[in-house]
C-alpha cells in the first residue's frame, strides 16, 4: 500500500478506470455475440423479422463500440477492426438482389 497520499488517490483513479473500462469491453464482448446469434438464426432461416432482429442488433453493438472508443477504453482502430469484421459477417450472408 502506498504512503503518499498522491499515490493512494491514483491508485484509487486506476482503479475506478479499470472497472468502467472493463464495463465497457464486457457490454461490446455481450452485444457482438448476440449479434453473430441473431446473424445465425437469420442464415438458417432468412425472414423479414430475423432480418430486422440482425440489424437492430448490428445498431446497438456498432453504438457501444464507439461510445467505448469516446472513452478511451478501446483504441479507435481496434473498433474499426470490430465493426468491420461484424458487416463482414452480415454481408457473407446476405444474398445478392
Amino acid at each position: 500500500m502506498a504512503n503518499i497520499k498522491s499515490a493512494v488517490k491514483r491508485i484509487q483513479v486506476a482503479e475506478r478506470n479499470r472497472l468502467r473500462n472493463k464495463s465497457y469491453k464486457s457490454a461490446v464482448k455481450t452485444l457482438t455475440k448476440s449479434y453473430y446469434a441473431a446473424l445465425g438464426e437469420y442464415a438458417t432461416d432468412p425472414s423479414d423479422e430475423k432480418k430486422q432482429a440482425v440489424d437492430s442488433s448490428m445498431s446497438a453493438a456498432f453504438s457501444k463500440i464507439d461510445k467505448a472508443v469516446k472513452r478511451g477504453s478501446i483504441h479507435k482502430n481496434a473498433a474499426a477492426r470490430r465493426k468491420s469484421r461484424i458487416a463482414h459477417a452480415l454481408k457473407k450472408h446476405e444474398t445478392p438482389s
